[in-house]
């Protein structure tokens, strides 16, 4: 299971890839569309934001499992093992909690806007469920890594493996 999770995981973080590079893509048709109006992509600014925050958003989960979220460790490395695991746990649980929270809101946004046919204000009049799909979908994606990491946690295992040199970046 943990398996096809990182798998699915390592998808999205190439799916958050091809964001940035729709990123690149947007903000280089807004720049000739400035030198040339014949290639003008109306909303070109908007559609880079949009690409933008669905990179963002989508990259949390992937970010998550290889431990390249900086983790500040100065309380947890003073604990004695125990304490240690403890803490791990209370965190995850605090965090389970918290992108939960994010991803129940943003799913209730996107299944607002489009109810209520939220359209962006710029001349492309994007509906806004559009863009705002990819923070409902990452959000939920990263609560779902919290829960798998918190569930290895509970059963003893180890979140990364430390000879594959995917330790997780730390403060100290």
């Amino acid at each position: 299971m943990r398996q096809l999770l990182d798998r699915f995981f390592s998808a999205t973080g190439y799916l958050a890839g091809l964001f940035m590079v729709g990123t690149l893509l947007s903000v280089l048709a807004s720049i000739l569309g400035r030198l040339h109006p014949v290639f003008d992509l109306p909303g070109a600014d908007a559609y880079a934001g949009y690409c933008m925050a669905i990179s963002a958003f989508l990259a949390l989960a992937p970010t998550l499992r290889r431990g390249e979220h900086i983790r500040v460790t100065l309380l947890l490395n003073q604990l004695p093992a125990k304490g240690q695991r403890v803490l791990d746990i209370l965190c995850h649980a605090v965090a389970i909690a918290m992108s939960g929270a994010l991803a129940w809101f943003s799913i209730r946004l996107v299944l607002q806007s489009r109810e209520f046919h939220d359209i962006s204000s710029g001349l492309d009049a994007t509906p806004l469920w559009i863009p705002q799909l990819g923070m409902a979908v990452g959000t939920t994606l990263f609560a779902l890594a919290f829960l798998g990491d918190l569930i290895l946690l509970l059963r003893g295992e180890a979140l990364r493996d430390p000879s594959a040199g995917d330790e997780p970046s730390r403060i100290e």
